[in-house]
């Protein structure tokens, strides 16, 4: 099988350039919020993660200050290194790849590899979904910082909720489990509620606390929860 028609780079390189995109959005947010281009292109470069990202710099731009906009970033980026534990197993890199792997492992290059189901998918899914999103992230984020001062105010453009809209977008289909959905709901009124009467930055960290508490206190296994909706292997027979 040729590298071009493995179904996990197909997938990979279609979600590199979806996820690329929102870098453009990004780029623009993070100089409205009032970061240089420089200290944009450093965030996308060595945080490389797109939701806390958009959370340091929304923070920034709300009036918080810089550690309650680290603290969320941090928050968000927990999950990548719960993914980091499951793909070290999974994949198993040695060398200069463990290091490498250990950045480019997000959301994206998760989901793209822990939905094949032979170890050179796997890792031809990780690798490409990651280093993809890398490269056209950093380059997308780079355009929408030099074109951010010609946009103007970006909500005039609706960038201040493209964002947040995608992510919803992307979320909401793939909680097929009632007691995930209800969790979900829960942490959006506790934001709503919170960010009235709290600084920006801690509202997020109520919806975690949360979240937390809701699965502390469960007792029952979810039958379902996140599901990709992308099947690789759709056209082969099952034995």
């Amino acid at each position: 099988m040729s590298f071009l028609s493995s179904p996990a780079a197909r997938v990979g390189l279609s979600i590199s350039l979806a996820t690329g995109l929102y870098g453009i959005s990004f780029g623009a947010l993070s100089v409205a919020a009032g970061l240089d281009f420089w200290q944009t292109q450093v965030l996308s470069l060595l945080l490389f993660s797109g939701g806390s990202q958009f959370a340091f710099v929304g923070i920034i731009a709300g009036g918080g200050t810089g550690a309650a906009a680290m603290g969320a970033a941090a928050l968000l980026g927990i999950r990548n290194g719960v993914y980091g534990m499951q793909l070290n197993a999974l994949l198993r890199p040695r060398g200069w790849r463990k290091v490498v792997s250990a950045h480019v492992t997000i959301d994206e290059s998760t989901a793209t590899s822990t939905g094949q189901t032979d170890t050179r998918e796997q890792r031809i899914g990780f690798w490409v979904a990651g280093g993809g999103v890398f490269v056209l992230w950093n380059v997308f984020t780079a355009a929408g910082a030099l074109l951010g001062n010609a946009l103007g105010d970006p909500r005039q453009w609706g960038l201040d909720g493209a964002a947040v809209a995608a992510f919803l977008g992307l979320l909401w289909p793939r909680i097929r489990a009632r007691q995930a959905a209800g969790i979900a709901v829960l942490c959006a009124l506790a934001t709503v509620l919170a960010v009235p009467v709290l600084p920006p930055g801690i509202p997020i960290l109520v919806a975690a606390l949360v979240a937390g508490l809701i699965g502390w206190f469960r007792h029952r296994p979810a039958t379902a929860g996140m599901e990709p909706d992308v099947e690789p292997y759709a056209h082969r027979e099952k034995p």
